[in-house]
């Protein structure tokens, strides 16, 4: 079998790390599921129980552990925290049980997610664009270690049907992209969720102590669409042919970028009409549709393997 492009990419970024910081990158952690031969190749000796378990029973033990949860936002964190260790273990358990996971890594569970988001923080997944990030985004794209090819960006003022809620938003990518992999097989390593934090006008989340975005109202007028122009620039520079989705942005912002390598109807990305978001998900719509019939989705027991 022909070896993916993004399979190709990760060998070059993940593939030559070893040991504790092996087993921190969500992109090629196994857990439990090394081999003894891996454990002494790679350095795992003794950072890992004796125990050897299969894909299979981690994930059995995932979703009995899930199960076992009292509401859908204890089970959205969980979830999370397996995403943020374990990709392979998190995309075997999402798509053998589409039905009952998609709506706890989206809507409607995401919306709730969104709102308590700096209560539930654990750990930052993309990158968070701030205002005060103007003049500089070009070098802020370079931390991020992959090769992005698709981009799902928000700035959080039009957030599902509830309205503003600036950097809380970022959950609305992180949920989508993990669809994209999951329904649509999007190689996770080219995906990045970006929040553009430019403030927000919520006078709650302003006072609330846990909140994670700038503490100020929005940017408008010529600074907003500035900043919007100079990450459109930003990133198709940093990202060759890279595909940025606009998700949950306000009407009144729309329709304003001024960027002529945005190639894409200016409206918001839920218009009707032939745009990337609907493409995009219309390829995962067909492929869960095939899920379906299945009992289970046959991955393949490597990292580096994001197909069917």
């Amino acid at each position: 079998m022909k070896t993916p492009a993004g399979a190709r990419a990760r060998s070059a970024t993940t593939e030559s790390k070893r040991g504790i910081s092996l087993l921190r990158d969500p992109l090629v952690n196994k857990g439990t599921g090394f081999s003894q031969k891996e454990r002494d190749a790679l350095g795992l000796r003794g950072l890992l129980p004796a125990t050897q378990l299969t894909i299979q029973a981690q994930a059995e033990r995932v979703l009995t552990n899930l199960r076992r949860l009292p509401n859908d936002l204890d089970k959205y964190v969980a979830l999370n925290a397996l995403h943020d260790r374990n990709e392979t273990l998190f995309f075997r358990v999402v798509c053998d049980n589409i039905d009952e996971i998609q709506p706890l890594i989206y809507t409607p569970t995401v919306g709730l997610a969104c709102q308590r988001f700096g209560n539930i923080f654990q750990r930052p997944r993309g990158l968070f664009i701030s205002a005060n990030d103007r003049g500089r985004i070009a070098r802020l794209l370079k931390n991020w270690p992959y090769p992005a090819k698709l981009i799902v960006v928000t700035d959080g003022e039009r957030i599902l049907g509830l309205g503003d809620l600036g950097a809380n938003g970022m959950g609305i990518p992180v949920g989508k992209l993990s669809l994209y992999s999951a329904c649509a097989g999007v190689n996770p390593e080219v995906c990045l969720p970006v929040m553009l934090d430019v403030g927000t006008n919520n006078e709650q989340l302003l006072k609330d102590p846990y909140y994670v975005g700038l503490r100020r109202k929005r940017l408008t007028g010529k600074a907003y669409y500035d900043f919007i122009d100079e990450f459109i620039t930003a990133a198709r520079k940093a990202f060759p042919s890279v595909l940025i989705q606009f998700e949950d942005f306000a009407n009144h912002s729309a329709g304003q970028v001024s960027n002529p390598l945005l190639r894409v109807q200016r409206r918001h990305p839920g218009h009707r009409g032939g745009s990337p978001r609907r493409l995009v998900f219309g390829a995962a719509h067909q492929r869960r549709q095939a899920f379906r019939g299945e009992a289970a989705v046959p991955w393949r027991w490597r990292s580096s393997d994001w197909h069917r």
